[in-house]
């Protein structure tokens, strides 16, 4: 038979907001990885999977998620990652891999299932979506994220200010993320682009250091990592204005 190596969404943080879909597949595979930054440490990821199958099935595999400067190192760390996946593949046949948000949305299971695939002959490798933070910080909100032929734009602000601002030149509602570190250049982003009114952004959705804030908030101080933003589309035709 062939080894099944599955990459499940499991939402921004609230437990709640995993599918039932997810949940089946975290409990019907043989072991469920989870990506962390060391050993030590309880991730996002692995917090919110606890809720659905026990601890014993639960394996922490180290990931140079942040690890930007040092090419050489990052590939070492993916290598020794997709081994260590890989040899639990072939241990007990199907592996969930837990990611925070959506596996197909800026997601480490992209680049894992390139590496096992190429590891392990005739790995079967699927996904199943999860809950993404711009949905969850629209429904906390009540930021809208698109009417009728509005685009939307979604940026990494670790790609550069200039793409931000690019984004926010246009049309359509802009979602940044990971734009934590680099907040006071989004928030002049914003101010250069008239987008400051209405945008709004958040932090550690539905858990308890959750924060929720104007984006005309921002003052430049450095915000977590994790942090999302959404900058609505311009409405200025009243109800259904852009159908």
């Amino acid at each position: 038979m062939s080894s099944r190596l599955t990459g499940v969404g499991v939402g921004p943080g609230d437990p709640e907001l995993v599918t039932v879909k997810g949940v089946n597949a975290l409990r019907a595979a043989g072991v469920v990885v989870v990506p962390v930054m060391d050993t030590g440490e309880r991730g996002r990821a692995e917090a919110t999977v606890l809720h659905y199958v026990p601890a014993e099935k639960v394996v922490r595999v180290v990931f140079a998620l942040n690890e930007r400067s040092d090419r050489g190192r990052r590939v070492a760390a993916w290598d020794a990652a997709g081994e260590r996946v890989a040899q639990l593949l072939r241990e007990h046949g199907s592996v969930a891999f837990a990611t925070i948000g959506d596996p197909n949305v800026y997601s480490t299971f992209t680049y894992l299932a390139q590496t096992v695939a190429a590891l392990v002959a005739g790995t079967v490798v699927e996904t199943v979506p999860g809950i993404t933070a711009m949905q969850d910080l629209a429904a906390r909100s009540g930021a809208v994220l698109t009417e009728g032929t509005e685009p939307l734009v979604l940026v990494p602000v670790t790609a550069g200010a200039a793409v931000l601002k690019d984004a926010l030149a246009g049309p359509g509602t802009v979602v940044a993320y990971k734009f934590g570190r680099q907040a006071g250049e989004v928030a002049e982003a914003l101010r250069e682009t008239g987008r400051l009114d209405g945008a709004v952004w958040g932090c550690a959705l539905g858990l308890e250091a959750e924060s929720i804030r104007p984006a005309a908030e921002l003052d430049g101080t450095p915000l977590p990592y994790l942090s999302t933003l959404i900058a609505p589309a311009r409405r200025d035709g009243g109800r259904g204005g852009k159908l």
